[in-house]
């Protein structure tokens, strides 16, 4: 069995070294002429699965993105030659969700916030927009969740709570986007951020973009910045990466080069939940279990000597991530020709929040493992 793989993929050479020769190649430069005798092929968002990429390919028998997205893999292509398809749906939801609570953090330092009372919506409430929503309750946020199919199909936001609708949603004091990327139907979400909605939107208001670079119209985003009242923006996701629109980076409180779901476990996780598909294709059992892949973390164990508040917080978080490292690696590269795609490719180690454990009687706070931590007393 010939396995064709993203290079980016951490573990698959060890976990699928089992099955038969594994070919690790850079995921945004993979060819038809790779896939000429693969049986396997494993990507992650960069590569495009698509008719041109599979133009001949008579042995391919399983496709997998090791992402939550799945915009990039023509399924119905897929369907119609028989070749079974899976995605890692959750994968690295806590990822970006301790993105998205550092982000947080950064800026209620940068602008003196108290983030418990504030309201934030999330559009898009599936599995990562959730994780996001459970991360700012803990802070003591107001969420209001915004998941149109959702609420048609007469489900509940949270707790008995409905959904809010678009309008809505982006009334709220911080606005983060968790949705895939589509361009048809009543729910399409290409430029859902749009010009309109850009240049309507109050001045200094929070905009959070860690799904798809496409959600949001960045040059109209570039007009609005340039004027007399900018918003604040976190972005991680851009319009045509990796050649982005580099002007609007200086307009940003923090900006990434894609990474939000880039934890060590997060980038794991998603491999390992293929490797259990093959083997289920396959008719084997897995070998080991996805903790021992993992290497011992920098710090694992705290014991809290005070009781919580957002300053604590702050410090546990940044002490695991502090997106500011990020940012800064980004700006400093910006104008390195094929850095965006090189920082993803080069990206440092990054835990997530579980991989620190909390003791002492002050780490039986329920908010504590409500952000990730790992908890007891």
């Amino acid at each position: 069995m010939k396995i064709v793989v993203d290079e980016n993929m951490p573990h698959a050479c060890e976990l699928f070294a089992e099955f038969g020769e594994v070919i690790p190649l850079p995921g945004r430069h993979i060819t038809a002429a790779d896939l000429q005798d693969a049986d396997v092929l494993l990507v992650r968002s960069v590569t495009r699965v698509d008719a041109s990429l599979l133009a001949n390919s008579p042995r391919l028998s399983f496709v997998g993105t090791a992402t939550i997205g799945t915009d990039h893999i023509d399924k119905a292509l897929l369907a119609t030659r028989n070749i079974p398809f899976f995605s890692a749906p959750g994968c690295n939801k806590q990822s970006v969700g301790d993105y998205v609570l550092s982000a947080l953090l950064v800026l209620a330092e940068r602008y003196e916030l108290t983030l418990a009372g504030m309201s934030l919506a999330v559009i898009g409430a599936g599995n990562t927009g959730e994780c996001v929503a459970g991360k700012a309750e803990a802070l003591g946020m107001r969420v209001l969740r915004c998941d149109p199919p959702r609420a048609r199909a007469g489900e509940l936001a949270a707790e008995g709570e409905g959904f809010v609708d678009y309008p809505d949603a982006l009334r709220a004091d911080i606005v983060s986007f968790h949705v895939p990327i589509t361009s048809e139907g009543p729910d399409a979400t290409y430029h859902l951020l749009d010009a309109a909605h850009i240049a309507a939107r109050p001045a200094g208001q929070i905009l959070i973009n860690a799904s798809r670079g496409e959600v949001w119209d960045n040059q109209a985003l570039l007009t609005r910045q340039c004027g007399e009242s900018p918003l604040r923006l976190v972005m991680d996701v851009w319009e045509n990466e990796p050649h982005i629109l580099t002007a609007l980076v200086d307009h940003t409180e923090l900006a990434t080069p894609h990474i939000a779901g880039y934890s060590l476990e997060g980038k794991a996780r998603g491999t390992w939940m293929l490797y259990q598909a093959l083997c289920q294709q396959t008719g084997r059992n897995p070998r080991g279990d996805l903790h021992k892949l993992l290497p011992t973390p920098d710090v694992s164990e705290l014991t809290l000597g005070r009781g919580l508040d957002q300053g604590l917080i702050k410090q546990l978080v940044h002490l695991i991530y502090d997106v500011r490292r990020d940012d800064a690696r980004f700006r400093s590269r910006l104008a390195i020709e094929g850095s965006f795609d090189g920082q993803r490719k080069d990206y440092p180690e990054r835990r997530e929040l579980s991989a620190l454990r909390l003791s002492g009687p002050f780490a039986a706070a329920p908010a504590l493992a409500a952000l990730g931590f790992d908890c007891q007393r």
